[in-house]
């Protein structure tokens, strides 16, 4: 039959020795549930790097394939101004062999110069695209190059990553279970300090215990009077220089009460 939840007020009614207990425990599954993302590493990190620049990779070699096919369709359109600006101009040749006057002919002759200098402009626009479109081509092909390395680099980290879980999941699982069990029997407060403190730990420890009259997280001397107070139980008390929650041996070799 599962076991039924503790209320706030059940909670509340735990000694100080037993909320000690089961902050020292918990600290312990967290230590391991700390240890087995040690062993991940800076993977996931890595990956979520990795897809960060694969996805501004993809957005950049998009726009820049947009702009290489943009002035592929504008070399067209110039090719075909120019084209249709020499079949004009023949056809403006052969008609000045019939003109019946000299208006005529110079009329036709202005619209013949007027289609060379729209090949004259075509020309001059196509060699600029053409020079764009060897400079964009380069930077495509390097961008697509990286996009390609950091996809196959993504894969292999992802894999790498997928192994590592797969070794550890079970004993993450089973921890997180004690590890909600172990919360059970604190407080929602003091479970709220708990999780603030081990936050800004360095070394995620929020519980330590006094090794040589010394705090374990900061190293720090705990003061005699202290150290009495904290093996009497009456309270919890954290420590002054690092704001850890202190613990004696008592704690520290007793089983948690169920």
């Amino acid at each position: 039959m599962a076991k039924a939840t503790k209320t706030v007020a059940e909670k509340l009614e735990v000694t100080i020795e037993e909320r000690l207990k089961a902050l020292f425990q918990l600290q312990q599954i967290d230590a391991a549930i700390d240890k087995i993302k040690t062993i991940r590493g800076e993977l996931p990190l890595e990956v979520k790097d990795l897809e960060d620049e694969i996805e501004g990779l993809t957005t950049r070699v998009g726009k820049i394939k947009a702009e290489l096919d943009e002035m592929e369709v504008s070399t067209s359109d110039k090719n075909n101004i120019k084209r249709e600006a020499l079949e004009a101009i023949k056809r403006n040749e052969a008609q000045q062999d019939n003109v019946r006057n000299n208006r005529e002919f110079d009329a036709i002759s202005k619209e013949i110069e007027y289609q060379k200098l729209e090949i004259e402009l075509a020309d001059k626009k196509i060699k600029e695209y053409k020079f764009l479109l060897a400079q964009k081509t380069e930077i495509y092909d390097t961008a697509n190059l990286m996009l390609t390395e950091r996809t196959d680099d993504l894969v292999a980290k992802q894999k790498e990553l997928h192994e590592i879980i797969s070794e550890t999941e079970k004993d993450e699982k089973a921890l997180a279970i004690k590890s909600d069990a172990a919360q059970e029997h604190i407080e929602p407060r003091l479970l709220s300090a708990y999780k603030r403190i081990k936050s800004n730990a360095h070394n995620g420890l929020a519980v330590v215990p006094i090794n040589r009259d010394s705090c374990g997280g900061c190293f720090n001397k705990i003061p005699p009077q202290t150290q009495v107070d904290i093996a009497m139980h009456k309270k919890i008390i954290v420590c002054e220089y690092c704001g850890r929650i202190l613990v004696d041996e008592v704690v520290l070799l007793q089983e948690i009460t169920e």
